[in-house]
């Protein structure tokens, strides 16, 4: 056991939309991410998928909706559910996911991340 400083996890990298791996639970991948722009349109057919903004703010587009998050506020996208997400400045997220979950969901793209990098 040791403990993790989130601050300094994310220092350590500069891409966008590449999550890195710092911790698992459970069968369950603890991620973070530097995400700017606009992501794609996606869903998860077997995951749920959890976004906790840790800097900046988040949009998650929905098909009939869309949801703001800000720093220290987080949202469960549940299974089937296809979203996008936003960004518009640099935003930092903390991702509880299975260790199976792919970041493009049911798509499978230039963005897709199949080999994450623990940090």
């Amino acid at each position: 056991m040791k403990k993790i400083n989130i601050n300094e996890k994310f220092l350590q990298f500069d891409e966008y939309w590449n999550p890195k791996i710092v911790g698992e639970l459970n069968h369950q991948h603890v991620k973070i991410a530097k995400l700017k722009g606009e992501f794609i349109w996606h869903q998860h057919i077997n995951e749920d998928e959890m976004f906790w903004v840790i800097k900046g703010q988040l949009l998650i587009e929905l098909r009939n909706e869309i949801i703001t998050l800000n720093e220290n506020e987080m949202i469960i996208i549940p299974r089937g559910v296809e979203h996008k997400p936003v960004a518009k400045e640099e935003v930092w997220v903390m991702l509880f996911e299975p260790t199976t979950t792919l970041n493009t969901g049911n798509h499978n793209n230039h963005l897709t991340q199949n080999n994450l990098e623990n940090i």
